[in-house]
């Protein structure tokens, strides 16, 4: 009987400590000390409940980082475990989309298929999943030609996302349209965004659509002005 309860609070002590360093670790990640965040999250062993979560932590911390590779192990640990979950595949995905960018345009044409494959079937898991569709937008609207970008497709992801929130659908359609050199289709599409949403974001498009595209800076002032009245507590000096 001894040894048994013995047993069972060895169990118990190991199980606490886990949730210790594993709470430890998000307190440390959320005020961004990523160091004794990955300290922490090291400490949770894959025989306890709340490893794959530290394990997508850590990816994360790499991901800030912009150490690519290793954030990539981390999230194919996930994907591997649970390819089901939308989550984990759009962070695979866009993972692999980052690494891409810093590599030359003939190294990262062999990542294409891969980043597609995996934002798709994040979205494909997900039917409500804002961030793959925002992805597959800018991607197909950054690829060239040949890679298989398009502005329509571009567009029907676009589709997607407006509706599952309508500001982000605008807000997609402003980029395409911005990415297209359509100004004043972007204006209109802003703008709609802006009616629906009034968040800092719809300020800061159409307000960088009039200062660096359109050179309207009357129209640029009067909103800023605007946004600075529904928005006080932001800096908007960098506008």
């Amino acid at each position: 009987m001894k040894k048994h309860l013995l047993y069972l609070f060895i169990l118990f002590s190991i199980a606490l400590n886990a949730q210790t360093s594993f709470k430890k670790g998000v307190e440390f990640f959320d005020a961004e000390n990523w160091e004794s965040a990955k300290t922490h999250f090291n400490q949770v062993e894959s025989s306890n409940s709340y490893y794959l979560k530290a394990q997508e932590y850590l990816g994360d911390i790499a991901a800030h980082q912009k150490e690519w590779d290793e954030a990539l192990n981390f999230y194919e640990t996930l994907v591997e475990a649970h390819p089901d979950n939308a989550n984990y595949n759009f962070k695979y995905g866009g993972a692999l989309g980052l690494k891409a960018l810093t590599l030359s345009k003939m190294q990262a044409a062999f990542y294409i298929s891969d980043i597609k494959y995996y934002l798709k079937k994040a979205a494909q898991l997900d039917a409500t999943h804002i961030e793959s569709r925002w992805a597959l937008v800018e991607l197909y609207m950054q690829l060239p030609g040949i890679l298989g970008g398009s502005a329509e497709t571009s567009y029907q992801y676009a589709n997607q996302l407006q509706n599952i929130s309508e500001v982000d659908g605008w807000l997609a359609k402003g980029y395409i349209a911005v990415e297209e050199k359509d100004y004043n289709q972007a204006e209109a599409y802003y703008k709609n965004a802006l009616k629906v949403g009034k968040s800092i974001t719809c300020y800061e498009k159409l307000i960088q659509l009039y200062k660096n595209k359109t050179n309207e800076k009357q129209k640029a002032a009067f909103l800023l002005k605007e946004a600075k009245e529904n928005h006080p507590q932001k800096d908007w000096s960098y506008l």
